[in-house]
C-alpha cells in the first residue's frame, strides 16, 4: 500500500500557484504508483486529474457528480462514438472549429492525430487531404480513418481512384503530388509530420514535400500541421498567416530516463548485457539506426535467449521461412520474441510484427528499430532502448528532434503511465529543449511558384539562380517545356543537373540510344546493354549499398532480370538464382524497391524527355516502367500489400482462380469490392490446399481492415 495523500497536497499545493507542469507530471507519477499497486482511484484521485486537464483518465465509477460532468463536458463525437479528450486537445479542437489555420507542436502522446478524426466527424467536410511521411504510416492511417469514416467518405490512397463527393486522401508527398491537379478544392489540409519539410530534419522527402504543399496550399480553405517536439517555428512561406500553437509541456505520459551510459562507458559486453536484461521482460523498441548495429544485435538475442513457444510467432517464423528463404536468419529471431523494423522489408512484414508486438499475448515483445520507429508507425512500448545515436544518413548523428521523437515512443495512455528511456549511449546533444524549425524553399521549386506570398519571402539572387536553370534546360527542350513538364507532374527528379545532363545526352547523342527498343523485349537477356547505358548515365538510380563496388551495377542489371520472373516464380526460387550472382535476401528487399521506386521514377523522366527531345524517332519505354514500378507483377499485387496483403497470399488466391488478379480493369477499389462479393470464407475454402495458419491469420486481418 501507499499513502498518497500528502501527495496530493502537495499536487494541489502546485495548482494553487499555477504550476501545472509540475502538478501534472505529478498526478501521472500517482497514477502509475496506484496502477502498479492495484489502487483504485477515489473522489480525491479523480478531482486532481480533473485539475490538471486530463480527462481521459478520471474513473467513472469513483469519481463525484462534479468530476464527472466535467469528463462528459470534454466529449467529442471521433467517428467512433463519443470519446473523452484532454483540455488542450479541445482547445486545438475548437481552433480548428473556428476555422483557424494551425501549426501545432505537441508531444508525441498529445494525440494530435485523434484531433483529426474529431474535426471531420463534427464539421463533415466534403475533402480532406491527409499527407504522411511514408508508405506504412498511409496504412496505418488508411485503417483507422476506414473504421471511422469508411461508411459516409471513400478514402483513397493510391493512385488513379475516380474521385466521389466526399473524399478522405491519405498519401505520402509523392502521391500528394500527383493528385494536386486532379483535386479542385481542399476543406482541410493535414500534413503529418510537418518538421520533415526542412532538409535538416529530412533530406530525402523534404523537397517533395515542398512541392506538394506548394501545389495544394492555393487549394486549401483550411490547414492543419503537425509536429513533435518544436519550440518555434522561423517565418517561411509555408507557415504564413497560421496560428503557431505550442503545447510541449503537456504529456499524458511522462518519461523516465536512465544514464546507463554513465556506468557503460564504452564497454560494449557491458552494453549488450544491458539490453539483454531489459528485453526479458515488458514492451521493448530499440534504436539501431545502421545495418551493421542490427546485425550485431540480431546475433546477440539469437546467441543468448532461448526460442519461444508461442503460436503465433512459431507460424510467423515457419511463413518468413516458406515464403522468402528457408536460410534467412531473421525467421529464427523472431522464435526468440525479437522483431526487427526498417524501410527495407517488406511492408506486410512490418505490419505484421507491429501487429504482434501490439498484442500482448503474442510473444514478440521487443522490436529492433532503424529511423522508421518515428516516420513509419504510430506504435509506443514501455521501455525505449538508445543502443546508437546514429542517424542512419552517413555517419551522423540523429539531430535533438529525432531524438526527442525516438525517447516519445516510450510510454502509452491507459497502459504505461511512465515510459522509460534507457540510454546505452551518450547523446551529447545541445539545446534540445529550444528546438527551432528553419525552413528554405528548394531552388529547383523557386520556379513553378507562382504565389506572391511564397516569392516574397525569396531572395532576388535565388529566383535568379531557379530562373538560370529553368533556361539552361529550356535551351534543349524548347521554352516553357521544362515549366510545363513541372506543372503537369510529368518529372519525378528535382536534381536539374540531371535532368539537363539527360537532356543534352538525348540531343547529342541519341542514334547510341536506339537499344532502348530492347527494353520492349520479353527477352531479359536483351535487357543488358541498354541497362548498362542507363545506369552509366546515372549511376545512382541503381546503387544501392555505398559499401560495394561498380560491380554492384552489374548485379543490379542481373537482379532486374531475375526480377521480372517474380509473378511466375516464388520469391524462395527466385533467391536460389539471386544467391549464385552474390545477392542474399537483405540485398533484395534493398534492391527491389531501388528498382519499384528510383530507377522507374528515372526511367520515366528519361522517356519524358526524350518524347519532347526526340518527338520524330521517339522509342517509348513506357510499359517496361510501368513492369519496373510493379516490381513485375500486376500493380494491383504492390497496392494489396499496401492494406496487409503479401504478394504469395495474392498470388494463391489468383491460382486457384477465385479472385482474377490479371484483368486489365483490376485496382484497389474494384479488387476490394470482389474480395467483398467472393467474401473471407469463400477464398480461404478455395485456397486452402496451399494456405498455413498465418496465412489464414493474415487474411483474417485484411478482411478486418477493409
Amino acid at each position: 500500500m501507499i499513502d498518497y495523500f500528502e501527495r496530493c497536497k502537495l499536487l494541489f499545493d502546485y495548482i494553487k500557484v499555477d504550476k501545472y507542469l509540475e502538478a501534472r507530471n505529478g498526478v501521472i507519477h500517482l497514477l502509475h504508483d496506484l496502477k502498479e499497486n492495484k489502487i483504485q482511484y477515489d473522489e480525491l484521485i479523480n478531482h486532481l486529474i480533473r485539475e490538471v486537464g486530463l480527462y481521459q483518465y478520471i474513473d467513472d465509477e469513483t469519481s463525484n457528480w462534479n468530476d464527472r460532468f466535467a469528463k462528459e463536458s470534454f466529449k467529442v463525437d471521433t467517428g467512433a462514438g463519443f470519446q473523452t479528450i484532454h483540455l488542450e486537445q479541445s482547445s486545438v479542437l475548437k481552433l480548428l472549429l473556428e476555422n483557424k489555420n494551425i501549426a501545432l507542436s505537441a508531444p508525441t502522446s498529445f494525440g494530435k492525430s485523434f484531433i483529426i478524426d474529431a474535426f471531420i466527424a463534427n464539421k463533415k467536410p466534403n475533402t480532406v487531404v491527409i499527407v504522411v511521411p511514408t508508405l506504412s504510416l498511409t496504412d496505418e492511417t488508411r485503417r483507422r480513418i476506414n473504421r471511422k469514416f469508411g461508411h459516409e467518405y471513400k478514402i483513397i490512397t493510391t493512385p488513379n481512384i475516380k474521385i466521389s463527393d466526399k473524399n478522405i486522401f491519405i498519401f505520402p508527398q509523392e502521391r500528394a503530388i500527383h493528385y494536386s491537379n486532379i483535386i479542385e478544392e481542399i476543406d482541410l489540409l493535414v500534413i503529418d509530420e510537418f518538421y520533415k519539410i526542412s532538409k535538416v530534419n529530412d533530406k530525402e522527402r523534404a523537397v517533395k514535400l515542398q512541392e506538394a504543399l506548394i501545389k495544394l496550399d492555393n487549394k486549401s480553405k483550411q490547414k492543419y500541421f503537425l509536429a513533435p517536439n518544436i519550440k518555434s517555428i522561423v517565418d517561411n512561406p509555408f507557415t504564413e498567416g497560421m496560428i503557431s500553437v505550442e503545447k510541449l509541456d503537456f504529456n499524458t505520459v511522462i518519461l523516465s530516463h536512465h544514464k546507463l551510459y554513465n556506468e557503460i562507458k564504452g564497454n560494449e559486453n557491458l552494453k549488450e548485457k544491458y539490453v539483454l536484461e531489459i528485453c526479458k521482460k515488458d514492451k521493448n523498441l530499440i534504436y539501431a539506426a545502421l545495418f551493421r548495429e542490427i546485425s550485431i544485435l540480431q546475433e546477440l538475442f539469437l546467441n543468448k535467449y532461448e526460442d519461444k513457444k508461442d503460436k503465433l510467432i512459431v507460424d510467423f517464423s515457419n511463413w518468413l521461412k516458406t515464403n522468402y528463404d528457408p536460410e534467412w536468419s531473421f525467421p529464427n529471431l523472431i522464435l526468440k520474441g525479437i522483431g526487427i523494423h526498417n524501410g527495407r522489408l517488406h511492408r506486410s512484414i512490418t505490419q505484421y510484427q507491429v501487429l504482434l508486438f501490439d498484442d500482448e499475448k503474442s510473444g514478440l515483445d521487443s522490436i529492433i528499430s532503424t529511423s522508421s520507429l518515428i516516420e513509419g508507425v504510430n506504435t509506443s512500448a514501455k521501455n525505449v532502448i538508445i543502443w546508437s545515436i546514429k542517424s542512419g544518413q552517413g555517419n551522423n548523428n540523429l539531430t535533438p528532434l529525432s531524438y526527442k521523437n525516438i525517447q516519445g515512443r516510450a510510454g502509452r495512455m491507459f497502459k504505461h503511465f511512465i515510459g522509460n528511456v534507457y540510454e546505452l549511449v551518450e547523446p551529447k546533444l545541445k539545446d534540445s529543449d529550444n528546438i527551432q524549425l528553419s525552413i528554405e524553399v528548394d531552388t529547383s521549386l523557386i520556379g513553378g511558384i507562382k504565389n506572391e506570398s511564397y516569392l516574397s519571402q525569396i531572395s532576388i539572387e535565388r529566383q535568379q539562380v531557379a530562373e538560370d536553370n529553368i533556361n539552361k534546360i529550356e535551351s534543349v527542350l524548347g521554352e516553357g517545356m521544362y515549366r510545363y513538364l513541372r506543372e503537369e507532374n510529368l518529372l519525378a527528379s528535382n536534381d536539374e543537373e540531371l535532368i539537363y545532363k539527360i537532356c543534352v545526352e538525348l540531343r547529342d547523342n541519341y542514334v547510341e540510344w536506339k537499344g532502348l527498343k530492347w527494353l520492349n523485349n520479353d527477352d531479359p537477356e536483351k535487357w543488358w546493354y541498354i541497362l548498362g547505358k542507363l545506369c552509366f548515365l546515372n549511376p545512382q538510380s541503381l546503387r544501392w549499398d555505398s559499401s560495394r563496388d561498380n560491380n554492384q551495377f552489374n548485379q543490379a542489371k542481373k537482379f532486374i532480370q531475375i526480377l521480372s520472373k517474380s509473378w511466375s516464380t516464388s520469391l524462395p526460387n527466385l533467391m536460389i538464382e539471386l544467391k549464385q550472382e552474390g545477392l542474399n535476401i537483405d540485398d533484395f528487399f534493398a534492391l527491389e524497391k531501388r528498382i519499384c521506386h528510383n530507377f522507374s521514377g528515372y526511367l520515366n523522366d528519361f522517356n519524358n524527355l526524350n518524347k519532347i527531345i526526340n518527338e520524330s524517332d521517339f522509342i517509348d519505354i513506357s510499359n517496361f516502367i510501368s513492369k519496373c514500378s510493379n516490381g513485375f507483377m500486376p500493380s494491383i499485387v504492390l497496392e494489396l500489400e499496401e492494406y496487409g496483403l503479401p504478394r504469395m497470399i495474392t498470388k494463391k488466391i489468383n491460382y486457384v482462380k477465385v479472385i482474377d488478379f490479371e484483368r486489365a480493369e483490376m485496382n484497389i477499389e474494384y479488387a476490394i469490392k470482389r474480395f467483398h462479393s467472393v467474401g473471407k470464407d469463400k477464398i480461404i475454402v478455395s485456397s486452402k490446399e496451399y494456405l498455413d495458419n498465418f496465412d489464414i491469420y493474415i487474411i483474417d486481418n485484411f478482411f478486418e481492415n477493409i
